[in-house]
C-alpha cells in the first residue's frame, strides 16, 4: 500500500491515495463530512478504497482540516450558531463547488492521472458538493456516490431547530433540493446511495426518495446499525477504520470498479 500524498491544489488541501496499480490513471475526488470524519485526512482514512485501480484525491471542506481557524472547529460552530443555512451550509457547498474546476486542473498537473471522466463521492455536506458537480458542472463524470448525504438543504436546516426564512434563504434552499433535479443527474452518471439505517430519519427518507427518482441509475446500499457518522469524534485526525465505515469502503470500492473503464 502507498503512502498518502498530502498538499495543495490550487489552494485546496488534499490528501491523494495512489491506485493499487501503479499504471492506472483514472481519478475519483471526494469530499467529507462536517461531522466526523471531518477533513480529508480523516475522510481518507475512513474510506480509502484502497483495493481501487484508480487515485482517490479527497479534497478538504471550507475551514476544516490544514484550512481550520486556530486548530479547531469553533469558527464553524460560531457560523452555524448565528445562521445555519446562510452562513455555513450553503456558503460551505458554495466555495467548495467553485474551488473545485481549478483544484481538478492542479491535481492533473502534478499526478499522473488521465483527463477523461472522473468519480466524484460526497459525504453528509460534501454529498451537497457531489450533487452540485453532477447537476451543475459539464465536467465528465463516469460514476458518482453519497454516503448518508445533504440531499435536501431543508432536511439538514431542521437539524438545527426552528429556521426564519425569508425569500433570499427560501431560494437557497430550494436550489439545494436535489430530488427535483433527478432526470439531470441520472443523465450525467449513474449513482451509488449509500445511506445508514441509523441515520437522521429525514436524511434516510430523502435518500430513499432521491433512489426512487433516479430508478435504474441508482444503487440504493443501506448499512445496518450506521448513524450519520463515519468515524468517532474529533474526527481532524486519521483514525482506524471503523465496522461500519469497512462496510461502507467495500460497497464503494466495488460500485467505482464496476464504472471503471475496462482497461483499468
Amino acid at each position: 500500500m502507498h503512502a498518502p500524498i498530502t498538499g495543495t491544489a490550487a489552494g485546496v488541501p488534499f490528501t491523494a491515495l495512489p491506485p493499487s496499480r501503479d499504471s492506472a490513471t483514472a481519478l475519483i475526488i471526494t469530499w467529507h463530512m462536517l461531522d466526523a470524519p471531518r477533513s480529508d485526512a480523516a475522510f481518507a482514512a475512513a474510506l480509502p478504497m484502497n483495493d481501487l485501480p484508480a487515485w482517490r484525491v479527497h479534497l478538504g471542506m471550507p475551514l476544516c482540516g490544514a484550512r481550520m481557524v486556530d486548530g479547531s472547529t469553533d469558527a464553524i460552530v460560531e457560523l452555524a450558531t448565528k445562521d445555519p443555512l446562510m452562513l455555513y451550509l450553503h456558503p460551505f457547498v458554495q466555495q467548495a463547488v467553485e474551488e473545485f474546476p481549478a483544484a481538478l486542473a492542479s491535481l492533473r498537473d502534478r499526478l499522473p492521472v488521465d483527463n477523461g471522466p472522473i468519480g466524484v463521492l460526497g459525504g453528509s455536506l460534501g454529498g451537497a458538493v457531489a450533487l452540485r458537480i453532477l447537476a451543475d458542472s459539464e465536467v465528465p463524470i463516469f460514476a458518482g456516490a453519497l454516503v448518508n448525504a445533504a440531499i435536501r438543504m431543508r432536511s439538514v436546516v431542521d437539524l438545527f431547530g426552528d429556521y426564519p426564512y425569508d425569500a433570499e434563504s427560501e431560494k437557497i434552499a430550494d436550489a439545494l433540493d436535489f430530488i427535483p433535479r433527478a432526470e439531470t443527474i441520472a443523465e450525467r452518471a449513474p449513482l451509488l446511495i449509500v445511506s445508514g439505517e441509523d441515520d437522521h430519519p429525514a436524511l434516510r427518507a430523502d435518500a430513499l426518495q432521491l433512489a426512487n427518482a433516479l430508478g435504474n441509475r441508482a444503487d440504493l446500499l443501506s448499512i445496518p446499525g450506521l448513524a450519520h457518522p463515519l468515524a468517532d469524534e474529533p474526527g481532524i485526525d486519521p483514525a482506524p477504520q471503523s465496522p461500519k465505515a469497512r462496510e461502507v469502503d467495500a460497497g464503494l470500492t466495488e460500485w467505482f470498479r464496476r464504472h471503471l473503464a475496462p482497461t483499468t
